[in-house]
């Protein structure tokens, strides 16, 4: 990739910003409305359960594939064309006619939203290392507040009763004229595609440390995501007019955080950032464990919204700098333990809460907010 000069590396950067916000969006917009899909359908919540399973299949089949797509065409291809597809699919869901079809078209939806997540992810590698200092945690807020945007347009269109295809071809008219007038920015070529690194290798040691820090913070994530609002309910007794508030709390803390992270990331180094996120998460954890009261519980999911902000971006980062593979690949290979653990925690969750209570299962999430803090500390040096 040929230097850019100081114009085209913030129109750039705009561009990439676009695609991760268009691509939150989209992912908000389908999680907002899966009770309007329970009800159109007449599921149980064991038929929906099933249903939901075709997401992160679809979504695991693609970690490999996009890995390899990405470091054998580049990202500026793979990204243009994932967004496409990721919002067509939405259209799709609104469309589908019977459960059989719906299934189908949420494998897809889960396969062209992790083609999006690599391709899209490198982009950020690869213009990150042109500005020479941490930019990811940006990209990634901008996510988490299309995350939070799509949420509200999500209540805001259950709550007037808008049709969810009126809903979601709204959505995908202003995401895909806001994608196109950004595809002209995106970089052309990624940083590393000349350089003689396979495709295919099993992770090094970095690497499988890298992943399994982004597991367990991701454990924590999928955990509030869920349940947060779960646990405000039945083990703070909040009443059901400030359930909102407890998801409220985390996603505002996440997303607002993450627009901080990389000036403090340059300032003291991703090790201590890492280190310091888990200890925040691990502490707002104890908290809403020891002393669940309504208005120190909000403090507390500030708190672990701020802890889990930051970890997921810095490690993409430091896995998008790998020596042993192309950074496609060791995105997707970090990417795959970390999203295994997005979608692991709120099913354990459950299980756990049921042999147990919600408290001892929100115990084990705080032990998984620890392995942060412990495995950061096995991080090489302190990289900036």
């Amino acid at each position: 990739m040929a230097h850019f000069p100081q114009s085209l590396l913030v129109k750039s950067r705009w561009a990439i910003s676009t695609i991760f916000f268009c691509y939150g969006l989209t992912f908000a917009s389908w999680a907002s409305r899966i009770p309007t899909i329970q009800e159109k359908f007449s599921l149980s919540e064991a038929e929906l359960g099933t249903l939901l399973l075709m997401l992160p299949i679809g979504s695991f089949i693609s970690l490999p594939v996009a890995g390899f797509l990405v470091a054998k065409w580049n990202s500026f291809l793979v990204a243009r064309l994932s967004i496409i597809l990721y919002l067509l699919s939405l259209v799709a869901i609104a469309i589908s006619e019977n459960i059989f079809i719906l299934g189908f078209v949420l494998f897809l939806f889960g396969l062209m939203g992790n083609m999006v997540n690599i391709a899209i992810n490198t982009q950020a590698v690869s213009l990150e290392k042109e500005y020479k200092k941490n930019i990811m945690a940006s990209f990634h807020g901008m996510w988490s507040l299309a995350g939070f945007f799509g949420a509200i347009v999500g209540a805001f269109m259950i709550g007037k009763e808008i049709l969810l295809k009126y809903h979601y071809i709204l959505i995908f008219s202003a995401s895909i004229i806001a994608a196109i007038i950004s595809f002209k920015y995106l970089i052309k070529s990624d940083l590393d595609e000349s350089e003689d690194k396979p495709i295919f290798a099993i992770p090094d040691r970095s690497l499988l440390l890298l992943g399994i820090i982004a597991f367990c913070s991701m454990m924590c994530e999928g955990t509030m995501f869920d349940w947060s609002g779960v646990y405000y309910k039945k083990v703070v007794n909040a009443p059901k007019d400030i359930l909102g508030l407890a998801y409220m709390f985390f996603m505002i803390s996440m997303a607002g955080v993450r627009f901080v992270a990389d000036y403090f990331t340059t300032k003291f180094g991703v090790k201590r950032i890492i280190f310091f996120s888990g200890l925040l998460n691990f502490s707002g954890l104890l908290i809403l464990i020891l002393f669940p009261g309504k208005i120190v519980s909000l403090l507390a999911f500030f708190i672990v919204g701020a802890g889990v902000s930051s970890v997921v971006p810095l490690v993409f980062s430091l896995a998008g700098k790998s020596k042993s593979m192309s950074s496609s690949v060791a995105l997707a290979a970090v990417s795959t333990m970390g999203f295994f653990g997005f979608l692991l925690a709120p099913p354990l969750i459950g299980y756990l809460a049921d042999w147990l209570n919600l408290q001892a299962s929100f115990l084990f999430i705080a032990l998984m907010a620890l392995g942060v803090v412990i495995l950061s500390t096995q991080l090489k040096g302190n990289p900036k």
